[in-house]
């Protein structure tokens, strides 16, 4: 099967971040890119010492960031943009507003009917621009369940994408992560991927392959895996969106359509 286009352009773009090049040009990107895209460097260490463009997209933190609240509060999962949140209605999510999609259809086989289960819950979405610290985290304790990747395009998933490709997400290549929450409540968080972002890591399964030679969905099952509220799970190689499914009753979030908002702020209560 022939790569699609957009993963040709990703996969040579990840080749070019991932080159460490003589130190006087690698300070030269790494500077230029900073300056591009406007970059607050203020928690991380200074844009000369990464010896990659990729290792400064996936820069950690100098310092711990205190997350917000109390045991009860529900915490941004990445530095990002509320594109779109709502309610989940007949199997039905949106993108942006006036642009739906099928849940079960962004899910994949292994998940068909699960949207049964989060019919009338919460749906969040989360864009990570370029610019923005790449790791995620998670938004409350959670008990993994299982993971499937599934590969698929890599088209942008930007405003003007967003407000135009129907099925945006589910064309993508995306790892659907499907978890439970401390009172046995149904979550999932899908990572979507996006056009220039060489892979999407998860720390806890170092099996997953993104934006590789790889045609086929792989599903992984968990029997004992917890991740506390907080704890990192991995990044994308450039900006992407990560989806977040909550089942009815489980989460009230606290947000508006276009705010900005910061990893471990407070974006609504655990119920």
């Amino acid at each position: 099967m022939d790569k699609h286009f957009t993963a040709v352009i990703s996969n040579i773009f990840g080749k070019f971040a991932s080159k460490a090049f003589p130190a006087p040009i690698q300070h030269m990107i790494n500077r230029g890119y900073v300056s591009l895209m406007g970059l607050d460097m203020s928690e991380f260490k200074d844009p000369m010492e990464y010896p990659t463009l990729n290792a400064l997209f996936t820069r950690s933190f100098v310092k711990e960031r205190v997350m917000e609240g109390d045991e009860y509060t529900l915490i941004c999962p990445a530095d990002s943009l509320i594109t779109d949140y709502g309610k989940i209605k007949e199997g039905k999510a949106y993108q942006i507003k006036g642009m739906e999609y099928d849940i079960d259809r962004l899910l994949g086989a292994y998940y068909q009917g699960k949207s049964t289960l989060l019919e009338g819950g919460d749906f969040i979405n989360f864009y990570l621009s370029p610019k923005d610290y790449h790791r995620y985290h998670m938004p409350l304790n959670l008990k993994v369940k299982s993971l499937t990747h599934i590969p698929g395009k890599i088209y942008p998933v930007n405003m003007p994408f967003l407000r135009n490709k129907l099925n945006l997400f589910i064309e993508n290549e995306r790892v659907v992560i499907e978890c439970e929450d401390e009172k046995g409540r149904v979550h999932f968080l899908i990572l979507v991927g996006a056009l220039n972002v060489g892979k999407m890591v998860v720390t806890f399964e170092e099996k997953v392959k993104t934006n590789a030679d790889v045609y086929h969905v792989n599903h992984y099952a968990f029997d004992d895996l917890t991740l506390k509220k907080g704890e990192m799970f991995g990044w994308f190689e450039m900006g992407s969106t990560i989806v977040m499914f909550s089942q009815q009753g489980s989460i009230e979030p606290k947000l508006a359509i276009n705010q900005k908002v910061s990893f471990g702020q407070d974006i609504g209560k655990i119920l």
